[in-house]
């Protein structure tokens, strides 16, 4: 077995935590520590009370999540909020945190896991978000419907389903980017005009988005922000397991978004 503060600097080494700029309510890294060596790890999207209560059900004292306590931002710690905290506290559960270093890193990232789950190969960066490229991009010659297809089977295994913008039925995908999670927005979508590409597969994105695609020449798959993110902290439970021989369980609990 190995401490949190063991497990985080090799976390935070792998993810390059430090390097790579995020959204301030992301807080990278440890949230919660406790004082107890990690004997088991529960991996999930949210840090949640379903999250939270699954990793005591596996006897993990150590929740490792894409989105963190404070992903909502400041509020009182209270109601909700406190019945998390005190679950975290009471049971000496650790949380870390990782998430744009998660999406971004080209091994156990969400993007790069993605694009293999669909059988897409990446051959590029995609997706700016200052100083980082958060996404992937490449080339294929595959039937969009047939994308479309392998996107909605992959996100009814985590309870949602792929919704695609209007496209013609014959349609060739040739020129792709995926940007998991919130990932059709105003600069996403430009930066897919001026790259060529013809398709865009992300996890979510407002209504305007659908409304522009077709207009643009884009397809946009909205695949699930949820689904599109459970590939990552399944690998780096993964990673865990092989670096410290440490048993982890991931702990579905779907959104439905």
């Amino acid at each position: 077995m190995a401490t949190l503060q063991t497990i985080a600097a090799r976390l935070d080494e792998l993810l390059e935590t430090a390097r790579i700029p995020d959204y301030p309510p992301a807080v990278n890294g440890i949230q919660v520590e406790n004082r107890a060596e990690i004997r088991g790890v529960a991996v999930a999207v949210d840090c949640s009370q379903r999250t939270i209560d699954g990793a005591l059900a596996a006897d993990a004292n150590l929740l490792v999540v894409h989105h963190g306590l404070l992903w909502g931002g400041l509020q009182p710690i209270r109601g909700a909020f406190y019945e998390r905290l005190y679950r975290l506290l009471s049971r000496g559960i650790a949380v870390y945190s990782s998430h744009l270093p998660l999406d971004a890193h080209p091994e156990v990232g969400n993007n790069v896991l993605l694009a293999r789950e669909l059988g897409l190969t990446p051959g590029g960066r995609f997706a700016r978000f200052q100083s980082l490229e958060i996404g992937v991009r490449g080339e294929s010659a595959i039937p969009t419907r047939e994308l479309v297809a392998r996107s909605d089977a992959f996100a009814r295994r985590h309870g949602g389903q792929a919704i695609a913008t209007a496209f013609d039925p014959s349609a060739i995908t040739r020129r792709w980017g995926i940007c998991t999670g919130a990932g059709a927005s105003a600069d996403t979508l430009r930066e897919a005009v001026a790259l060529g590409l013809d398709t865009l597969i992300v996890g979510e994105g407002p209504h305007w988005t659908a409304v522009d695609a077709p207009e643009l020449g884009l397809t946009v798959i909205y695949a699930g922000h949820y689904a599109t993110e459970t590939l990552g902290v399944q690998a780096l439970g993964g990673w865990l397991e092989r670096e410290f021989g440490l048993p982890w369980r991931f702990i579905e609990a779907p959104t439905g978004l």
